[in-house]
């Protein structure tokens, strides 16, 4: 007996907890309807968030320089579209000096394939870079087989000739300057072309699939400054111009590859300055000849100011140049 009265109740109550429960849940469920018919349901749809700007880079653009000296130019290669741009002289030539470097070291260790360079031939290849070591440039110039023969001739040896070919080079040629005939620094070439260097070494075509990661690596790596204690005879610092022009919005992208050439000797009293800059994005070149006396920090001074200015979006103001305006460029 107690039990069937349990039953009941039991029953009872599942029956007016499905009446209570079901008012409950259908009004829920209204409550959630958002849809037409008059039912007064309401949403909202939040804003889409805003387009971050690109990241700062470089873009052509004006660049306006007050120098004093015989030579300036510059070129910008847009690494995405192909697209050179610079200054309405940038075809003409100038000694490439130091810059050349990382063409010749990339061109040595293409020709080793999957092989191994000798410890000591590897350390030759590093400091012709890091240090800008002349001797060490030396090595790997004729491993790499260069020819420093005395000559009058215009056409390349077998190193440079293979830049032009391989990276589409137009206005390079040799230089000849004496008691230096044939030396791989006298080597003519346009920002144009050196430009052209720069992404031909960071798409791989210079040093090949094995070792262009290293060799922009070395790059990043260039150490000292244009400081009388960090320049020596035949090595010297080449850590300055188009870096320091560069703002820490492009610098924290990632690795910044360089390659400076610098010399005063040629005896026609000149500094010949170039400045070679690289990044996923872009290859930017500055070449410069002026007066001995106005000093090397002038020329990268020079040189961080045309990054500067091609900066997009602009940071702020360039960078000026400690001379008086002679002419613009």
């Amino acid at each position: 007996m107690r039990s069937r009265v349990t039953l009941v109740l039991a029953i009872t109550a599942v029956v007016l907890g499905g009446v209570l429960l079901v008012p409950t849940a259908y009004a829920r469920l209204a409550s959630d309807d958002s849809g037409g018919g008059g039912g007064g349901g309401t949403s909202s749809v939040a804003a889409p968030a805003p387009t971050p700007p690109p990241p700062p880079t470089l873009a052509a653009g004006p660049v306006s320089v007050s120098f004093q000296g015989e030579f300036f130019s510059w070129a910008l290669l847009d690494r995405k579209t192909g697209k050179i741009s610079g200054s309405p002289n940038m075809t003409a030539t100038s000694s490439t000096e130091s810059m050349i470097k990382a063409w010749i070291v990339s061109d040595y260790l293409r020709q080793l394939g999957a092989k191994e360079p000798s410890a000591a031939m590897k350390e030759m290849a590093r400091l012709a870079i890091v240090d800008s070591n002349d001797g060490a440039a030396n090595k790997v110039y004729a491993a790499a087989g260069g020819s420093y023969k005395a000559s009058t001739s215009s056409i390349p040896d077998p190193v440079i000739q293979r830049a032009i070919k391989i990276c589409g080079l137009t206005d390079t040629r040799r230089g000849n300057v004496k008691p230096y005939t044939g030396f791989w620094s006298f080597t003519r070439m346009s920002p144009r072309d050196a430009a052209r260097v720069g992404d031909c070494i960071a798409d791989g075509k210079a040093a090949g699939q094995k070792w262009t990661k290293w060799v922009l690596d070395q790059m990043s790596k260039v150490k000292g400054t244009t400081a009388a204690k960090d320049q020596r005879p035949s090595s010297g610092g080449g850590r300055w111009g188009i870096i320091d022009g560069l703002p820490k919005s492009i610098t924290a992208q990632g690795p910044v590859s360089i390659k400076n050439g610098w010399t005063p000797i040629y005896g026609d009293g000149d500094w010949h300055v170039n400045c070679l800059a690289v990044t996923s994005k872009w290859s930017l070149a500055v070449m410069l000849r002026y007066p001995i006396r106005t000093g090397l920090d002038y020329g990268a001074k020079v040189c961080a100011s045309v990054a500067t200015q091609l900066v997009t979006p602009q940071p702020g103001a360039a960078l000026k140049v400690p001379q008086q305006p002679v002419g613009k460029l």
